[in-house]
């Protein structure tokens, strides 16, 4: 039986952070949103954000996080607290690329196009991601790239056909939890993901796993 209600949806990808909650029994809608300075006060944001809106965490019919690529910190934290809030419920979680926000998030891209979506992954590269979306803005495909040099991206999008897009890009525009608007249908043909199983796609190592590893001249174990 689908699981009825508001969902909830949180992304940290640069982060900082936004929260939203958007109405899906019906044409997707957003009922409110908030953008969140400081990544440890996402769960006080989300309590506001909930009690604003009167709706209590067991009324959620799902809870969508953002799941990167992007700040390996911050989307752990924001990866905790989807599991933690959809096992306490028994909610469904979701997965939508940060890459899909920076696109559905803009304002300016709410027509059929391609979009070359960009996120900075340090060491002179960037997160790529091709997102499709339809005439009415509503996302269609979410394809993960390679991670490009930042100086090979106007070819990369002249080649795709696709508007470069992201936080440093021409077109700029930021992961946004308010893009899951355009993002639910997206989000029904994917499927809710696995809770044991899942983790967000951090895109790079953690910096300190790197070192270890160069030190010890081995993975780290998992």
């Amino acid at each position: 039986m689908t699981r009825t209600g508001p969902w909830l949806v949180l992304d940290a990808s640069l982060g900082a952070g936004t929260v939203a909650l958007v109405d899906v029994d019906g044409p997707p809608r957003l009922i409110d949103a908030v953008t969140v300075e400081e990544r440890d006060a996402l769960f006080p944001e989300v309590m506001r954000l909930l009690a604003a809106a009167g709706c209590p965490i067991d009324a959620l019919g799902a809870c969508v996080v953002g799941d990167g690529p992007g700040s390996f910190t911050a989307l752990r934290i924001v990866g905790a607290l989807g599991k933690g809030l959809a096992e306490a419920t028994g909610m469904p979680l979701y997965a939508v690329p940060s890459l899909a926000l920076v696109v559905a998030g803009a304002e300016d891209t709410r027509r059929a196009g391609v979009w070359l979506a960009t996120m900075d992954a340090l060491r002179g590269e960037q997160y790529v991601a091709r997102v499709v979306t339809e005439a009415d803005g509503v996302v269609r495909i979410v394809e993960a790239l390679p991670r490009l040099a930042r100086e090979a991206l106007p070819d990369a999008a002249a080649a795709a056909g696709a508007e470069w897009v992201g936080p440093d890009a021409p077109r700029v525009a930021h992961p946004d939890a308010r893009g899951a608007v355009r993002c639910v249908e997206w989000l029904r043909r994917a499927g809710p993901v696995d809770l044991a199983a899942w983790e967000p796609t951090y895109g790079r190592l953690a910096e300190a796993q790197v070192k270890w590893e160069a030190a010890h001249g081995r993975p780290l174990a998992p």
